[in-house]
């Protein structure tokens, strides 16, 4: 169950954020989560939408960088626990996690994860019972 996500480069300058915010804004592309990290010089906008390939086409349209990854989401009503027993398969098979990031929906915590391979990754969780998000899911979470 990989799901694309979108990582757009901004600059570190007042009002950047909102115009990735204000182009999307009356699109139709729904935002799901989303994480902002940041260096001196500029940040990442990651974002889990509704409409990937469209939201990317119109931030680059107004000039943004923004690269499509692919990430996965596992559900956990604990994350202590929930997320403990994902991240004990990766370390067993020696799969290394690039960056994670959370977010709450109604009775379970959901956790966005890229790691060094996605599709190994899922395969493995899913095979440990630990469940899996999709597309389906961003299109029935409101």
């Amino acid at each position: 169950m990989i799901v694309k996500q979108l990582s757009i480069f901004i600059e570190n300058r007042s009002g950047r954020l909102h115009e990735v915010f204000k182009a999307l804004g009356n699109s139709g592309v729904t935002i799901k989560a989303l994480s902002v990290s940041d260096t001196s010089d500029f940040g990442i906008l990651r974002l889990i939408v509704t409409n990937p390939d469209k939201a990317a086409a119109i931030l680059e349209k107004e000039k943004f960088t923004v690269h499509l990854n692919d990430v996965f989401m596992i559900a956990a009503t604990d994350l202590a626990n929930g997320l403990g027993s994902a991240l004990e398969v990766l370390a067993e098979e020696g799969i290394s996690i690039e960056y994670m990031y959370a977010f709450a929906c109604v009775n379970k915590e959901i956790v966005v994860m890229r790691t060094d391979d996605p599709m190994k990754t899922v395969a493995l969780l899913r095979e440990k019972k630990i469940e899996t998000l999709g597309n389906d899911f961003l299109a029935s979470y409101q």
